[in-house]
């Protein structure tokens, strides 16, 4: 079992920066992805970016250049730098873990946090 807490979501205006942190319960680098995902209302849960146990990272389209995907294998987080955010990133984001290699579908996440609020005004 893993558990998954982020932190660091808010309110900010269009053109700004937030870092979300996910703090698991237990050693994920040695054979987990982590990965972070996001839903906006009334819309479906959408892959953002992961980073596997090797240290690749996956980035979906719409965050490629502005969001960066990091981990502190000493502290067991993972952060998602999110810098000239646009309103449209306005989401609930969730930090999930999977055994294995990266996946960009949120079905083969097996462990998910609570999620955090990300607002990003106009």
């Amino acid at each position: 079992q893993v558990q998954l807490v982020e932190s660091g979501g808010g309110s900010v205006q269009a053109g700004g920066s937030l870092r979300l942190s996910c703090a698991a319960s237990r050693r994920t680098y040695r054979s987990y992805t982590m990965g972070w995902f996001r839903q906006a209302p009334g819309k479906e849960r959408d892959f953002v970016a992961a980073i596997s146990w090797s240290g690749s990272t996956y980035y979906a389209d719409s965050v490629k250049g502005r969001f960066t995907i990091s981990s502190d294998n000493a502290k067991n987080t993972v952060d998602l730098q999110m810098n000239s955010l646009k309103p449209e990133d306005t989401a609930v984001y969730y930090c999930a873990a999977r055994y294995g290699s990266g996946s960009y579908e949120s079905t083969d996440y097996n462990y998910w946090g609570q999620g955090t609020q990300v607002t990003v005004s106009s």
